[in-house]
Order: structure tokens, then C-alpha cells, then sequence
């Protein structure tokens, strides 16, 4: 039997179920030893490049039609070195960093343990789906890396679709997929931008918000039903919802059944 109200989760990958900024802070010291190490370059030197690469990241538009993900990201590192130390162009020391970082990234990503007996022991009651944004061979790359497909009814990658997170249609599309309404839908993630927002527009049941700070922005918008620190207390937190929803459903028998006694009473007065 299924929680009350709720036949299906939708979770975000990225700093949600897996830790990929952990994992790009590991990537990056294993560049910047490289350049120090291989390439002569100095302390300061190492960290601009790698900042530079990260502010482009954050930045970055990418049309697949035009060009691949592996060459507009080589093309970040080229840039950040040629702007850091300038003189010609480094195409071969860029594709370096550029595999290194990436390939260090993807191997510190990973589903703890905690994560994957939660989920499993979710699955039983409810169903499961992964909506995660980004470049299709990215995110691909990132859920085998993973190793998440087997806690899963399905994966949707929000570059694979017509529109990203916030979109209601790419929620619109995962209920159809598990056969579900958004109603029945509870969306889980850490961007309030996208997860959140998404959520909202998609007419979702409810949305969660990890916030592992748990230190509130002055002004939240959009404002979440439901705020936790850890994807871990998310099975708590349902069951909480549960309580409340079968609370609510007892009231209103208590009210029904108080109706009717007082229609009966008032029916007894007339004759």
C-alpha cells in the first residue's frame, strides 16, 4: 500500500542524491597538482585557470547541434589558460585538464549507501523517478558513474527533452511515463529554480527542498511546501504527510458522520 495521497517521487540528481560539488572540488585540486607538478605553473597561477574554468562553467550555453560538450569544454580550459598565461594557445594541455578533471569528477560520485536503502525501501510503497537537467552525455555519464539506474521506474534528462526544469511539460511528461498526475507527485531537489519552481508550475502535490545549510535566504522565492537538510529525511517526512492526510480524512468522517446525526435530529423536530 502506498502513502496516502502520494504514488510517486521525483528526485534531482545533482547535490540532491549525489554530491557533485564535492566531487568538482576533488576534480579541480587534482588539476591545479597537475599544473603545478607537470606544468610548471605556480600556486596562483593553477588557481585562476581553474577558477576561470568554473566561472564559464557556471555560465555556459550549449547547443548540441553546434557543437559536442567535450570540445565546448576544452575549449573553457584553452581559454582559461591562454587568459591566465597568456602567449599562444594550448589545445593538448587543455584537453589534459579538461580529461582529468572530468575523469576525477566522475569517480568520486557516488550513491552512499544511506542513499541507496533509502530509495530501495521507498520503492516498495511508492514509485521512483530521476529528472535531472543538463547536456545529454553529461548527466549520462554522471547516473552510470553512479550506478543508479537499478532504484529507478525511470530517468528522465532534461536535455534528452523539448524543455528543461522548470518546464511543466518535461513533469508532465515524467507522470506520463509512470502513469501518474501530478497530484500524485512529490518533487525533491535543491534548486529552488528549477526543482522548486518546477514543481509549482507542474501542479505537483508538494515540492521539498534540500537545503543543507538550512540557513533560509532573506527573501525564498519560490517558497517550498516542505524544507530538510538531508535527501535521508525525506522517508520521515512523507510519513509525516501520511499522518496528517489520514488525520484530515478522520475529521472529515467526524464531520460527515456529525452532519448526517443532525440532519436526523432535525428531520425528528419537524415531525
Amino acid at each position: 500500500m502506498g502513502l496516502q495521497g502520494v504514488r510517486a517521487v521525483f528526485f534531482d540528481l545533482d547535490n540532491t542524491l549525489v554530491d557533485t560539488a564535492a566531487a568538482g572540488r576533488r576534480a579541480i585540486e587534482e588539476v591545479i597538482n597537475i599544473l603545478q607538478s607537470k606544468h610548471h605553473c605556480d600556486e596562483g597561477e593553477a588557481h585562476m585557470i581553474c577558477d576561470k574554468v568554473q566561472e564559464k562553467l557556471l555560465k555556459e550555453c550549449h547547443d548540441p547541434a553546434k557543437v559536442c560538450i567535450t570540445d565546448l569544454r576544452i575549449s573553457h580550459w584553452e581559454e582559461a589558460i591562454q587568459e591566465t598565461k597568456g602567449g599562444e594557445a594550448n589545445r593538448n594541455l587543455a584537453a589534459e585538464c579538461y580529461f582529468l578533471w572530468k575523469t576525477t569528477r566522475l569517480q568520486h560520485l557516488t550513491l552512499t549507501e544511506d542513499t541507496r536503502s533509502m530509495l530501495t525501501e521507498l520503492r516498495k510503497i511508492v514509485r521512483l523517478l530521476l529528472l535531472t537537467n543538463g547536456d545529454k552525455q553529461t548527466q549520462r555519464e554522471k547516473i552510470e558513474a553512479c550506478a543508479c539506474q537499478p532504484y529507478f521506474d525511470a530517468i528522465v534528462v532534461g536535455g534528452e527533452q523539448k524543455e528543461e526544469k522548470p518546464a511543466p511539460s518535461i513533469f508532465h511528461h515524467c507522470c506520463d511515463l509512470l502513469g501518474v498526475q501530478p497530484w500524485d507527485c512529490v518533487m525533491v531537489g535543491d534548486s529552488l529554480d528549477t526543482d522548486i519552481q518546477g514543481g509549482l508550475n507542474a501542479g505537483l502535490k508538494a515540492t521539498v527542498w534540500i537545503n543543507k545549510t538550512m540557513t533560509m535566504p532573506v527573501n525564498t522565492s519560490p517558497v517550498p511546501h516542505y524544507i530538510i537538510s538531508s535527501v535521508l529525511d525525506l522517508p520521515a517526512l512523507l510519513q509525516n504527510m501520511d499522518h496528517k492526510m489520514n488525520a484530515n480524512l478522520e475529521t472529515d468522517k467526524m464531520v460527515s458522520i456529525n452532519d448526517v446525526h443532525d440532519s436526523a435530529n432535525i428531520e425528528s423536530k419537524k415531525c
